[in-house]
C-alpha cells in the first residue's frame, strides 16, 4: 500500500508540474489561469481513464458481487487518494488565478480567507465530493468492508468515465472549438456516458446482487442494510444533480446555436 501512495502522490503532481511547463511553453499567449485550468483539465482525465481501466478489470474479474476479491482494490484507493487532495489545490489554484484576472482587471490578487471562501462558495460540491472519497469512501473501502463486496467498489471506479469527455470539453473551449462539430459530438458523449456510468450504474449494482441472489430489482433495497441504501442516495444525489446542470448547459448550447 505504501507504493501505491508513494506513486500516486509522485504522479499527479508531477504530471500538473510537466503540464504546466509545457502548455506555458506550447502557448505563450496563455495566461497562467488558462494554463493551470487546461493542466489540471489533463490530469483529471487521466486519473478518470486510470479509474476506468480498474473499475472494469475488477468487475469484470468478479463472479461472485459479494466475496470475489482484486487487489487492484484496495491498490487503486490508495493510489487514487494523493489525486483528490491535489485536485482541490489545483482547483483552488485555478479558482485563485481566475478570480484575480476577473476581479481585479489583470492585477493578481493574494491568497486569502476571501479567496478560499469564494473557491469553497463556488466549486464546494466538487470540494466535499472530494473530501468525501478521500475521508469516508476510503476508510470504508481499507477497513469497514472486511474483504466483501469488490465488485461494488470497481463499480464505482467506473463511474470516472465520464471525467476524460468532460475534460476534453473544457480544452476544446480554452483552444476555442466550441463552435466545432468535435465539441458537439464531445458534448453528447458527455451525457451519454454521464447518464450510463453515474446514474445507471445504481441500478445495475442493485440488479446483479438481486441476480446473484434470486432477488428482484425493486425489492433489493429491503433486502439490504439501511446504511448501504443510504450510502448509494448520498453518492447519487451529486451525480443527478450535475447531471441536471449538465443538460440545462446544453440546453443553452443548443439555443444559442439555433439562434445564429
Amino acid at each position: 500500500m505504501l507504493g501505491a501512495l508513494t506513486c500516486g502522490s509522485l504522479l499527479f503532481p508531477g504530471l500538473f508540474h510537466a503540464f504546466r511547463k509545457t502548455l506555458r511553453w506550447t502557448f505563450s499567449s496563455w495566461t497562467d489561469a488558462d494554463v493551470v485550468c487546461v493542466s489540471e483539465r489533463l490530469v483529471s482525465a487521466i486519473h478518470g481513464s486510470l479509474a476506468t481501466a480498474a473499475g472494469v478489470r475488477v468487475v469484470t474479474s468478479c463472479s461472485d458481487v459479494m466475496t470475489d476479491s482484486h487487489w487492484l482494490v484496495n491498490a487503486f484507493v490508495v493510489f487514487g487518494a494523493p489525486y483528490m487532495a491535489h485536485d482541490i489545490y489545483a482547483m483552488y489554484l485555478s479558482h485563485f488565478l481566475n478570480h484575480g484576472v476577473r476581479g481585479q482587471a489583470g492585477k493578481a490578487s493574494s491568497h486569502s480567507l476571501q479567496t478560499v471562501r469564494a473557491f469553497l462558495a463556488k466549486d464546494w460540491t466538487l470540494v466535499l465530493h472530494h473530501l468525501s472519497l478521500l475521508f469516508v469512501f476510503m476508510p470504508i473501502a481499507l477497513f469497514f468492508r472486511r474483504g466483501l463486496g469488490d465488485f461494488f467498489v470497481g463499480c464505482m471506479f467506473i463511474t470516472e468515465f465520464s471525467t476524460p469527455f468532460v475534460s476534453i470539453g473544457k480544452i476544446l473551449i480554452q483552444l476555442g472549438l466550441d463552435n466545432t462539430r468535435l465539441h458537439k459530438v464531445n458534448g453528447i458523449v458527455i451525457l451519454l456516458t454521464f447518464f450510463m456510468c453515474r446514474i445507471l450504474i445504481f441500478p445495475f449494482m442493485y440488479w446483479m446482487y438481486g441476480r446473484q441472489f434470486g432477488i428482484p430489482l425493486h425489492k433489493v433495497p429491503f433486502h439490504l442494510p439501511l446504511h448501504c441504501n443510504l450510502g448509494n442516495l448520498v453518492i447519487l444525489a451529486p451525480q443527478v444533480y450535475w447531471f441536471i446542470l449538465l443538460l440545462k448547459k446544453a440546453r443553452r448550447l443548443y439555443l444559442r446555436q439555433k439562434r445564429v
